[in-house]
């Protein structure tokens, strides 16, 4: 079985590319579980066609003892098992405690069960420990980082390889890679793959900026079932198979910011 994570700054696009690579994972043949660790209930969209009905912390609320498997894992595409731990209102509580508790409402349940891939889709903020917990606890062993060629999302990706640092020393986690989701940045993957050589890395796949995903969004299915045969659906099943076959992985040696913010000025500089 196969525990990975996507992270990666907020808006970088994270669950557009989990969603399409688990579709493309389960078209090659694979069972795929895929879990939203995001409190906007969001992760699991593309897949299930809307929104995810109940999330695991909706139902602990109300059932509280009570929860069955069925209140929690929802099948989407391709029979693709679609979990959302879901979390507090906006303002009102923290979303990461409510990460642990989903988990660990899973975990109880056995809610998961034994597929080939586990993909978490998790909310890219690391400073609070909540949404450490995949890494920090084990649920997930390779980390992929979502990020593009623009400052801050290099910014979160660095600060992440520190995080998967720190907690790789106590444990099996480690950094499979970064995945470009282009946003047409100046060199934009020449920038990501010194990046990904600085940190001791590889850049696993550079995703084109596509207007393809946003029609697909627009009708709330992935590229893969949407336009199965167009060029982007094949970018994605090129990333799924690299995921899939991926055996290099590392503890990454994050940079300073100043050291960062210079490579983004090389790179970036007309």
């Amino acid at each position: 079985m196969k525990k990975i994570a996507f992270y990666g700054k907020g808006g970088i696009g994270k669950s557009t590319t989990a969603s399409n690579v688990s579709a493309a994972l389960s078209l090659a043949g694979k069972s795929v579980c895929q879990i939203g660790c995001d409190p906007k209930n969001d992760s699991t969209r593309l897949l299930l066609g809307g929104n995810c009905r109940s999330t695991v912390l909706d139902v602990v609320h109300e059932k509280e003892d009570e929860v069955e498997y069925d209140d929690v894992v929802h099948t989407g595409f391709n029979g693709i098992r679609c979990i959302e731990a879901g979390g507090p209102e906006p303002g009102v509580g923290c979303a990461g405690r409510g990460i642990i508790v989903a988990l660990k409402t899973l975990e109880a349940l056995d809610a998961i069960g034994n597929p080939d891939v586990i993909l978490y889709d998790v909310l890219g903020d690391v400073v609070c420990g909540g949404f450490a917990v995949p890494i920090r606890e084990g649920y997930a062993e390779e980390i992929y980082i979502v990020t593009s060629g623009e400052m801050m999302a290099l910014y979160a990706a660095n600060n992440i390889a520190k995080g998967i640092s720190r907690f790789a020393n106590r444990g099996k986690v480690r950094l499979g890679g970064l995945i470009a989701n282009s946003r047409n940045v100046h060199r934009e993957r020449e920038l990501i793959e010194a990046f990904a050589e600085r940190l001791h890395t590889k850049l696993i796949c550079f995703v084109p900026r596509d207007p393809m995903v946003q029609q697909a969004e627009i009708r709330r299915q992935t590229v893969l079932e949407y336009a199965p045969e167009c060029e982007q659906a094949g970018v994605y099943r090129e990333l799924a198979e690299s995921i899939w076959n991926n055996e290099s992985d590392c503890i990454p040696t994050p940079m300073g910011f100043d050291e960062l913010e210079a490579m983004v000025y090389h790179y970036g500089s007309r």
